[in-house]
């Protein structure tokens, strides 16, 4: 029996909220992530780095440079403008999605910095560091996991990783060294070196948020048991092997490399399935930049 056009009519609705609902989840995500960490860096900018008179990482420390020469014009308000030229560049070598939501970024980034007075109660100067690093770092990261940025050096670090292949910190450490050169010459060595350990760990915790345990790792293991352990490989841990024809240097015998691609949360099964299976086997396991691939890869969704 047919269905009725009001039968087909609700089933049609139905089927079309469910479809608006999927495609609005992922935006809802993505600005809960911008949020979050916007009002992280906002507590370690507004709460630890103005008090403590440090700088900051990337268009923010040259925002908090020029309001420290200008004090009456607003961290926001200079963060805000000094973005704009970016966003051409966001535009053009990242990608539309990338640049709209890092336009969402700035604004709630901005507003935060306006808005968020938080100041958390610490005297030492280098536990200041340290925590504002942490806080700044993991608000970063959190931006990035998203599909946009908060604009500023994030927009750059991002085309750096997309077209270059160098690391987010990487870009990072590079462009901020004009920053303590900065604050070495306009304010004391001290307030620099104090502003180089915040950076330090904004960038080290940076990279662990945004990659964390979705690092993969390279392993090669040479083994005489070398089928037993790729057919482990590829029912327990359920990956993908490739076998390299190699030869023993010194006994000149012909041997067989399996090479594989595993997740850094796969890695200690599969050391326990190697030590089972052989425990002679020779492994080296490599740290990767970054993998390309429909089932293993990790390189980000920018």
């Amino acid at each position: 029996m047919g269905l009725n056009t009001n039968q087909e009519a609700t089933i049609m609705g139905s089927w079309r909220k469910k479809m608006r609902v999927k495609a609005l989840k992922p935006i809802l995500w993505s600005l809960f992530l911008i949020s979050l960490g916007s009002v992280l860096c906002a507590i370690a900018i507004n709460g630890i780095l103005i008090p403590k008179k440090f700088l900051s990482a990337g268009f923010t420390g040259l925002a908090l440079l020029i309001h420290y020469l200008i004090p009456v014009i607003p961290v926001a308000w200079l963060y805000f403008v000094l973005n704009i030229p970016l966003f051409a560049l966001g535009w053009r070598y990242v990608g539309r999605r990338f640049f709209l939501y890092s336009m969402a970024g700035m604004v709630i980034f901005s507003s935060a910095l306006q808005w968020v007075q938080f100041i958390p109660e610490i005297q030492d100067k280098i536990l200041s560091a340290l925590l504002a690093g942490i806080l700044s770092g993991a608000g970063a990261g959190s931006i990035l996991r998203s599909f946009g940025s908060a604009g500023g050096l994030d927009i750059l670090a991002v085309i750096g990783l997309n077209r270059f292949s160098i690391r987010l910190s990487t870009t990072s450490l590079a462009f901020n060294a004009v920053v303590i050169i900065a604050s070495a010459i306009l304010f004391t060595l001290d307030a620099a070196l104090y502003t180089l350990i915040y950076i330090y760990i904004t960038s080290y915790m940076l990279n662990l948020v945004v990659t964390g345990l979705s690092q993969r790792k390279a392993v090669f293991i040479i083994s005489r048991q070398w089928q037993d352990i790729s057919q482990g490989i590829m029912q327990e841990i359920r990956r993908g092997v490739t076998l390299l024809q190699g030869q023993g240097g010194y006994t000149g015998q012909e041997e067989k490399i399996i090479y594989t691609v595993i997740t850094f949360r796969e890695l200690s099964r599969l050391k326990q399935m190697i030590r089972r299976t052989d425990p002679n086997a020779f492994v080296v396991v490599n740290e990767t930049l970054e993998v390309m691939g429909q089932r293993i890869g990790n390189q980000p969704h920018w």
